[in-house]
Parts: C-alpha cells; structure tokens; sequence
C-alpha cells in the first residue's frame, strides 16, 4: 500500500470516528425515550431502569460485536489539525447546558409521574448514571486551559455534588497515581467495597487539603473567598436548595440520589483504570515517572467513542493534556479484557474480578511479586 494510499485510509477512517462521538450525547435523550416507552407501553416502572439497561446490557454486546480500535493519529498530518477543530470542543462543552436542562426536567418527572417505589429508585439511578457520564465529560474538560472549558467542568460537576474532582483530580490524583498516596488507585486484591469508602472520604478531604494549600502559599486562609471549592459547593447547595424550594423533600431526595449515584460510578471507574498498578520505587525513594503502562487500557470502539476516549486512559496520563480525540494506544499499556461497561458490572462481584484480573496483574510483575504488596 503506498503512503498517500494509507494516508487517506487513515484520513477516511478518523473522519467517520469524528462523526462517531455523537454516540456520547445519545445518554442525554435516553430518559426521554425511556419515559414515552414506560408511558406507551404502560410499563413505566420497567422502563425507568431503561438507562442502566442500555449502559450495562446493551453497550457490552454491541462493544464484543463492533471489536476494537487501534487506530492512531499521525502525529504530524492529523494531530495538529484534529487539536484545533471546534466540533470536537462543541460537543463536551455543550453537554453542560443540555445536561443541566435533563437535569430539570428529569426532576419534574420524578415528582409527578406515577413511579412505584422501585420505578422511582430506577429513575434516580438511570440519571445518576447519566451524571456519572457528565463526570466523564468534566474531565476533559477541567484538563484544558481554556477558561470556558474549566469553567464548564466545574459547573458540571457541581450539578452532581462532586466538585471536588475538579481540585483532587489535577492535583493530587495525576500526580500520585498508582502509589500508596493515591485514594483513586485501587491496590492488587482490594474489593470494590473495601475501595469505595476510602476514596470518597480521601478524596474530599484531599481537595480541600490541596485548596488550602494553594491558598496558603500565597498567604491567605483555606476558607478565603478565592477557595475555588467554596465557590463549586456553594452552586451544589444552591441547586440542592431549588430542588428542594420546587418539589419538597422529593427534590432533595432526587437531588442527592442522582449526586451519589454519578459519583459512585466514577470513583468505580478509578478503582478498574489502575486496579493493582504501581509505580515503582526508584533508589533515591521517588516514584519512577507516570507512563501508559501504569493505568489499563481498553480499545473497544464503541465504548471509547461513548466516554470521549476515557478508555485510553494509558495515553491520558502518561500526556494529561492531550484531548481526547487525540489519544494514542500503546501496546506497552495492560489492557482490559473488555470495555469499561463490561467491567464496571464485574467490579461489583470481587471473586469475579479478582479471577479476571489478579492473574493479569500478576502477569505485569512477574518476576517482582514485591510490587504487589
């Protein structure tokens, strides 16, 4: 095959992947369509739980049967000129407004349709889910040094009660991942339940250790009014405050259920990204330096294309500030056996994910069982 002939293969191929990131606003109309088919087939109970359906049934089989993509930007022909394109900074950005919008809506659907209990609890958890994807898109977002686009990630992580991402994740979690001072990287043979706790009690303090830290360098108190944490929380609280003023202790309920679902399901993703990964040692007691085999990584096509590339995560960290249509595979990165749908229902069953994964970590060390400790 000559160079121009692969040239514009590749050419071809990236432009239909371009178009393929649309799949990521596909979670925003899901309640939607979920509701008009609870109300036209009288089964609204049913379809409340449509979201997790989808997420966690749906995506999986259509991940095994789309396979993967190893595709790579030419670092010099394609990378430049895909960095600059708006399209793909339209689409993360405008998930803010249109999730919050959902957001609104979705509560005025809680309140007044229907739901049986079990329809109710399936509601709150389908948006949650849905706020979970809307952390995924913060973090792009909060990477970048354009303005709008911190600002737009903040923003949407105070919409599901988890600011604190946006300090905790920059500042603590990328600079100490996959050692024993990372909250977010979970150790070879810790449970899911055993992880959870931590990283949600961790991973506050931290942000706000951080904060203050920030602040104090420059000679003013952790709670002076440019703590950026003060100002996040305090949108949260004013959102927690009008779902309340507008629906009672519906709106709170509602409010504060979807906030723990979406966190939970990111700090879930933390725990499969870096499961028993570790930086070694060096002689001078540092940590070697972040590279793509210190996070797992995962090429199928349709759930990279559904989290904006999360899946190459590898890439991501060994690079942070590389967008995300421009994220590489590594073959030196350990990968996954599946997509991240895939893995994130085995991460709730710890003797499944430990005959999975441990001997695939064990495999990576073989040779230095001491780093599994």
């Amino acid at each position: 095959m000559t160079w121009n002939t692969e040239s514009a293969r590749r050419r071809v191929l990236l432009t239909l992947k371009k178009y393929s990131y649309l799949i990521a606003v596909v979670p925003l109309v899901l309640p939607l369509l979920m509701l008009e088919a609870g109300r036209a087939t009288g089964w609204l109970n049913l379809f409340a739980w449509g979201v997790p359906v989808f997420v966690f049934g749906i995506i999986p089989v259509l991940d095994l049967i789309l396979g993967k993509d190893a595709l790579n930007p030419d670092e010099e022909r394609d990378t430049p000129r895909m960095n600059s394109e708006l399209f793909y900074r339209i689409i993360t950005v405008g998930w803010v407004p249109a999730f919050a919008v959902m957001l609104g809506w979705s509560l005025y659907v809680f309140a007044t349709e229907p739901f049986s209990l079990v329809g109710s609890i399936g509601w709150v958890v389908s948006i949650g889910i849905i706020g979970g994807l809307g952390i995924n898109v913060a973090h792009e977002m909060i990477h970048k040094d354009e303005k709008l686009e911190t600002m737009a990630g903040g923003v949407l992580l105070s919409l599901v009660s988890y600011a604190g991402f946006k300090v905790e994740h920059l500042r603590g979690h990328h600079v100490h991942v996959s050692t024993p001072e990372d909250a977010s990287s979970s150790r070879y043979n810790q449970s899911l339940y055993d992880f959870l706790p931590q990283a949600w009690v961790r991973n506050f303090m931290n942000a706000w250790r951080l904060e203050a830290k920030r602040l104090n360098k420059k000679g003013l108190s952790g709670f002076h009014w440019r703590n950026e944490l003060i100002w996040w929380y305090s949108l949260t609280a004013l959102a927690l405050v009008a779902s309340t003023v507008a629906f009672g202790w519906l709106g709170a309920v509602f409010f504060i259920g979807q906030s723990f679902v979406a966190l939970n399901m990111l700090e879930v993703v933390n725990y499969l990204e870096h499961y028993g990964l570790h930086r070694r040692k060096l002689e001078n007691g540092r940590y070697e330096r972040t590279g793509p085999e210190h996070s797992w990584n995962s090429n199928y096509f349709l759930t990279n294309v559904f989290l904006f590339h999360l899946q190459r995560h590898s890439d991501h960290h060994a690079w942070a500030k590389r967008r995300y249509q421009v994220l590489r595979h590594h073959d030196i990165a350990p990968q996954l056996p599946a997509g991240y749908a895939t893995m994130f229902v085995l991460a709730f069953i710890p003797p499944l994910w430990k005959k999975i994964m441990n001997p695939r970590v064990e495999a990576y060390y073989e040779g230095e069982s001491h780093q599994l400790g």
